[in-house]
């Protein structure tokens, strides 16, 4: 399956934005999505997760209550909304895929077979 991640950009300090993955040459339905987001200087670090279904999501504590992960499995596409953003949010986000993810592995990058190319976000202050 391929990914392409939308949506990011320039934002001031509190605004929002939401980006989008969109899947194709695959049954999307099937996978497990995680977004992810890598800052100058720093590691990838997890952000949020949708298990296939989108029955089951989770969060980053840095961004719980501010981003929302959803997916339209119809339009084969992942979404992330991301309000209250802040400085530390600049970074470049990636999402990723998977099938043999199990629920206590979602936050671990190592476990997604597919990555999207990234998409920056940035807040200015």
């Amino acid at each position: 399956v391929q990914l392409q991640a939308s949506g990011g950009g320039l934002v001031q300090a509190g605004g929002s934005l939401r980006l989008s993955c969109a899947a194709s040459g695959g049954t999307f339905s099937r996978y497990h999505v995680g977004w992810f987001r890598q800052a100058p200087g720093k590691e990838r670090e997890f952000v949020a997760y949708s298990r296939w279904s989108g029955g089951s999501t989770g969060y980053a504590d840095s961004v719980e209550g501010r981003f929302t992960i959803s997916r339209d499995n119809a339009k084969n596409t992942v979404y992330l909304r991301m309000n209250s953003l802040n400085s530390e949010d600049t970074a470049v986000y990636y999402c990723a895929a998977g099938t043999r993810l199990i629920l206590s592995n979602m936050r671990n990058p190592d476990g997604y077979d597919y990555w999207g190319q990234g998409t920056q976000v940035t807040v200015s202050s």
